[in-house]
């Protein structure tokens, strides 16, 4: 596949603001800015955007050629076709463009059908296999709770993005989401209750006795 460097040339300085967040990092800056929450500490507020800073440094022109690509595909998504909102991601892997697409959650009458999910769906059907391990996902925003849960699923390396929830937090509920997903289930926007928990977990029991049985 040919080389995205090779298609859209070297980017500009405009998207040097893009942020660098890797999994493991991730995860753990969420945990913190958890814990600072609960004890109503402000440590760990500042952890998250020093990881980011300091990955960031690590972007190259190259990586500044995806993100661009990306951020073409924001527009076409949300400003030219109008497939739905102003979001694009582009998948890559040892060099190689797996995937790049945009939005189509209007065009598809689907709300899961987001950049990232569409990118990393694209990317695992090209390489045959439901993970991404080694493969960078450089998206246009940054990724909402369910698109870094596909990555995260998709077992992605790194996540690059540019525009911050903030940026668009008037039109795109990224950031209430977010906040959502950190209270008890009893005060969520979408009441969550547990029904039937034996039933679902003798189906666990019998699963584990399978020796095909497959962990992803």
């Amino acid at each position: 596949m040919e080389k995205l460097s090779d298609m859209i040339g070297t980017p500009s300085d405009p998207f040097e603001s893009a942020a660098v967040v890797h999994r493991r990092h991730f995860l753990a800056a969420g945990a913190a800015t958890m814990a600072a929450w609960g004890a109503g500490s402000g440590a760990a507020h500042a952890q998250a955007p020093k990881a980011k800073r300091v990955l960031a440094q690590s972007a190259t022109e190259q990586d500044r050629a995806y993100m661009k690509q990306a951020i073409q595909l924001m527009r076409q998504a949300g400003v030219v076709d109008k497939t739905g909102g102003p979001f694009g991601a582009v998948v890559v892997r040892d060099g190689v463009v797996l995937a790049a697409t945009g939005n189509s959650v209007l065009r598809d009458n689907d709300p899961s059908a987001h950049a990232e999910v569409n990118a990393i769906r694209m990317a695992c059907k090209k390489v045959g296999a439901p993970n991404l391990k080694g493969a960078t996902l450089f998206s246009s925003c940054e990724p909402c709770p369910m698109c870094y849960s596909t990555a995260y699923w998709a077992r992605v390396g790194k996540i690059y993005y540019a525009a911050a929830w903030t940026d668009y937090a008037d039109l795109f509920d990224d950031s209430n989401i977010d906040r959502d997903m950190k209270q008890s289930y009893a005060k969520r926007q979408v009441p969550v209750a547990q029904l039937m928990q034996s039933d679902a977990q003798q189906v666990w029991l019998d699963y584990r006795k399978m020796p095909e049985k497959t962990r992803y």
